[in-house]
């Protein structure tokens, strides 16, 4: 390890005006809360335009999706950027929540597409496959691209693989994490914004007690929970800090710790089970798709979900367009809000993200020659272009869209959005430019700028972000599935704390043991240079 974990409070400065994309449970169509800098005037290295002189690259680019619908490839929106990048593109379009299983089995079968979103560069089995050859090292060829150039060091190297960037990464704001809530919920029950965890306890009773739709009926419940966890922005792993546990690894007397060892995780656990108990979230968060996280909210039988704050915008949009349809929209009200955080014993605490969202990498079996590799990176740089930024957003104008002046309105036709637009934007990293036009900037919008950028102070930090693991890359998704595994059947009572210790027990025999003791080596190293 060449650079020091000060990186951190690098990239909290660093990062604090990267564009505020969707990730995990949003549709990612919403890129205009934030802007990260702006565009080189100048055009390095083979960023230009594809000339029509050349045949036009072959692209086939495998993605996470968060919807059952999605963009064809000869869809219209994929067809105009097309033109502009001189490709033909072919999807491999994933479900979210089944991406890191697909992710293994693609590789595996070593029949691997042009371009493939890695979700975490950490994973081990990407991790193995990056140190035998298997992608392209893009670490010296970054710098000669108009966009791609301007990438953030310190989200580089927590990127990174011993040093060494086998990807692009896709840029997201670091204070992305917080609590989405149906605001005219909350104004029927009569509460005010949570402030504490029991805040928000009474806050989820109220939304499953108090006919929050008023609608007369039994029907609604508190938040909606997915069976995607361990994720950088799944509901436990926000909740958790609250109650003061660290952030996958915390430091206890200058050794780093896993996170499900301190008693702090385990309060949140018990946590978990009491609004399990109470039926205050849906009983079946354990194989709840991730692609229908929005639903519930929308369709009014639940009122909270811990996700990225920029979804509160999406949520709000969504069930304005829900009520339009019943002739019941409001245009002056609001129905979502958003906020950081509740405050336990230890204060207001935020999850981070890395300041990136997987990654783009390039498969050597796929992109045989430097010269394949240069014609494709310069199609993920062009991506990065305010006006295909804006395509890959919303779509195209007077279809998709329209305008308000030059601010974006978007369509409400949502099977046209779903079918031709949503999920375009996984394959822009948003490097070094914004959009050319976004979406009018509601207060709603506005504030969620506001709390994301005031987030970075409230954030924990995970101390080993950037130690890559021998026993992680070889044993890492065995335990992180006995943890996972463990704190969902103690949640909905198939075992009880002790049948949860043993399984940390097993957890140790199976490697843990080696691997706290690999990391805190890492630890001890980095903090010595």
């Amino acid at each position: 390890m060449k650079r020091k974990l000060k990186a951190w409070t690098i990239l909290a400065a660093g990062t604090a005006a990267l564009a505020s994309v969707a990730g995990c449970g949003s549709d990612d169509n919403d890129n205009g809360s934030a802007s990260s800098a702006p565009p080189s005037t100048s055009s390095a290295g083979a960023s230009s335009q594809g000339t029509s002189a050349e045949k036009p690259l072959d692209l086939s680019i495998m993605l996470p999706i968060f919807k059952t619908n999605y963009p064809k490839d000869d869809g219209p929106v994929t067809t105009e950027i097309e033109k502009r990048t001189n490709t033909n593109i072919h999807f491999q379009w994933v479900p979210n929540a089944s991406y890191g299983d697909k992710f293994n089995i693609t590789l595996a079968s070593g029949k691997l597409p042009t371009i493939i979103m890695v979700g975490s560069p950490k994973e081990p089995s990407f991790v193995n496959a990056a140190r035998s050859g298997a992608f392209w090292d893009l670490t010296d060829y970054l710098k000669d691209y108009k966009y791609l150039s301007q990438s953030n060091e310190v989200i580089l190297n927590n990127s990174s693989i011993d040093g060494r960037n086998y990807g692009v990464y896709r840029s997201r704001a670091l204070g992305r994490n917080g609590i989405n809530y149906r605001k005219d919920w909350l104004e029927a029950v009569g509460l005010q914004p949570p402030k504490t965890i029991v805040d928000f306890y009474n806050m989820l009773k109220a939304f499953k007690e108090k006919d929050p739709d008023g609608n007369g009926k039994n029907d609604t419940y508190g938040m909606v929970l997915v069976k995607w966890t361990g994720g950088w922005a799944s509901g436990f792993d926000t909740i958790k800090l609250w109650f003061g546990a660290p952030n996958k690894w915390g430091v206890a007397d200058g050794k780093l710790v896993p996170e499900h060892e301190t008693p702090e995780y385990l309060e949140a656990l018990k946590f978990m089970k009491k609004l399990y108990d109470e039926k205050l979230i849906n009983e079946d968060f354990a194989v709840f798709d991730s692609a229908k996280w929005n639903d519930p909210v929308v369709n009014n039988q639940a009122g909270v979900i811990v996700d990225v704050t920029d979804n509160a915008a999406r949520l709000d949009d969504k069930i304005r367009a829900a009520m339009a349809q019943q002739g019941k929209d409001d245009p002056n009200a609001q129905y979502m809000d958003n906020m950081i955080g509740v405050e336990g014993d230890h204060g207001l605490r935020a999850l981070p993200t890395s300041g990136f969202s997987g990654m783009l990498a390039i498969p050597k079996s796929t992109v045989k020659t430097e010269e394949e590799l240069k014609r494709v990176l310069a199609f993920i740089d062009q991506l990065n272009d305010p006006e295909i930024q804006t395509l890959a957003g919303y779509g195209l104008e007077g279809k998709h869209y329209t305008l308000d002046g030059e601010a974006i309105v978007i369509s409400k036709d949502t099977a046209l959005l779903e079918s031709e637009v949503e999920g375009l934007n996984q394959m822009v990293p948003y490097i070094g430019a914004v959009a050319s036009r976004n979406v009018k900037q509601t207060p709603l919008r506005e504030k969620t700028t506001q709390i994301q950028k005031e987030a970075e102070k409230y954030i924990v930090a995970n101390p080993a972000e950037p130690f890559i693991s021998t026993v992680y890359s070889q044993k890492g998704q065995q335990l992180d599935n006995i943890v996972n595994d463990a704190r969902i059947k103690f949640i909905v009572g198939q075992t009880d704390e002790a049948g949860l210790k043993a399984a940390f027990e097993t957890w140790k025999k199976s490697g843990g043991d080696d691997l706290v003791k690999e990391m805190n080596e890492l630890y001890a190293a980095a903090g010595s240079k």
